[in-house]
C-alpha cells in the first residue's frame, strides 16, 4: 500500500468544559505541535475570562492561533475563520510542526475541513430589526414565522434558539430563499488536503459535564467575569451600539446573560442559573453535532488519557 503523502492534522473536538484545552496543551508539548483554536468566542478580543481563553502563560508554552483576531463589535464569520485557520495550518506545516485543531464550534470545523455552502454575509442592521421584533413578539412567534416560510429549517431549530432563528430569517429576508435551500447547495466533495485524526473528548456521564460546567462558571465569576463584561460595556463601540446583544461576540454563552444582569434584568442568583443553563444547552447542541460526525474516536478525558496518547502515536507513525 502506498503511503499517504498528505500532511497530518489532529482535531480535538468536544462539548464545552470537557477538558479539551488542557489535554491539547499536554499533547502539544510532547509532540512539537501548535494549537489552532476552533472556538467562536476565542476569536474576539476582550472576551477572556468568560470564554475560558488560554492564559498568556499557556500561549507561551505552546503557540496558539486564531485567538484575538477580531474586535467584539465586529462580525466574524465561519468563512473568515476557515481562511484564517488555513493560513495558520499552512504556516505550522511549513515549519514542520504538527497542527492541533482544538474547539467545539462545529460550523468552524465544517468550514475548514469540508467547505461551506454559499451563504450571504451577516447584515447587522437587519439582525437588529429581527432582534427588536423578537423583543416585541418573542422568539417562538418568530419561529412560527420561519416555519411558515421554511418548514425544513424550522423543524431543525428549537423555538427558543434565538441565534439560529435570527440567522434563518436574516438569510430569508436578504435573499428571498430559505436557509434550507442554501444549506442544500453543498460544495462538491473533494479529497481533504490534510490527513485528519478526529478525537472527541466527552465525559460518558452527562451529569459529570454538568458539574464541570457549574464549577467552571463559578471559577469564572471568582476570576472577575462581571468586571470583564463591565469593561466591554464601557468600550465606545459597544456603549453606543443600538443593539449590542445582536452582535455575535455578545451572543456567546455567559456574556449575554451577564450583559442582561448588568442591565438589571436578573438577580445575581438568576444570572448564574441562566448562564449555566445556557452553557448546558450549548453542550447539548455540541453533542448533537458530534454524533453526526464521521470518522471520530470518542474518549472520556478523565479516564482514557493513555488511549488518547496511544492513538495519537499510532497516527503519527502510520504510513
Amino acid at each position: 500500500m502506498l503511503a499517504d503523502p498528505r500532511p497530518r492534522v489532529i482535531a480535538i473536538m468536544g462539548p464545552t468544559a470537557s477538558g479539551k484545552s488542557a489535554i491539547a496543551l499536554e499533547l502539544a508539548q510532547g509532540i512539537d505541535a501548535e494549537i489552532v483554536s476552533v472556538d467562536s468566542a476565542l476569536v474576539y478580543r476582550g472576551l477572556d475570562v468568560g470564554s475560558a481563553k488560554p492564559s498568556l502563560a499557556e500561549r507561551t508554552m505552546v503557540q496558539h492561533h486564531v485567538i484575538d483576531v477580531c474586535d467584539p463589535w465586529r462580525a466574524y464569520s465561519a468563512a473568515a475563520f476557515a481562511n484564517d485557520a488555513r493560513v495558520a495550518l499552512e504556516s505550522i506545516l511549513a515549519r514542520r510542526r504538527l497542527p492541533i485543531l482544538v474547539g467545539g464550534t462545529g460550523l468552524y470545523f465544517r468550514a475548514l475541513l469540508d467547505g461551506l455552502a454559499p451563504m450571504p454575509q451577516a447584515d447587522l442592521d437587519l439582525r437588529a430589526r429581527i432582534g427588536a421584533d423578537a423583543k416585541l413578539r418573542g422568539w417562538p412567534a418568530l419561529h412560527a414565522t420561519l416555519a411558515a416560510a421554511d418548514p425544513l429549517a424550522a423543524a431543525r431549530i428549537h423555538a427558543a434558539d434565538a441565534q439560529r432563528i435570527q440567522r434563518a430569517l436574516e438569510v430569508l429576508y436578504l435573499t428571498g430563499k430559505p436557509i434550507s435551500y442554501w444549506q442544500a447547495q453543498t460544495p462538491v466533495p473533494t479529497r481533504p488536503q490534510w490527513r485528519v485524526l478526529k478525537l472527541v473528548l466527552a465525559p460518558r456521564e452527562r451529569t459529570v459535564l454538568h458539574e464541570r460546567i457549574a464549577r467552571r462558571f463559578d471559577a469564572m465569576l471568582d476570576a472577575g467575569f462581571l468586571n470583564e463584561v463591565l469593561t466591554l460595556r464601557a468600550l465606545p463601540q459597544l456603549a453606543q451600539h443600538p443593539a449590542p446583544l445582536q452582535l455575535p461576540a455578545l451572543r456567546s454563552v455567559g456574556y449575554r446573560q451577564a450583559w442582561e444582569h448588568l442591565d438589571g434584568e436578573s438577580s445575581q442568583t438568576l444570572f448564574r442559573e441562566r448562564a449555566i443553563a445556557a452553557t448546558r444547552q450549548l453542550a447539548k447542541r455540541q453533542y448533537t453535532w458530534l454524533r453526526g460526525e464521521d470518522g471520530v474516536h470518542w474518549f472520556d478525558p478523565r479516564i482514557d488519557l493513555a488511549q488518547i496518547e496511544a492513538i495519537v502515536r499510532g497516527f503519527l507513525r502510520a504510513q
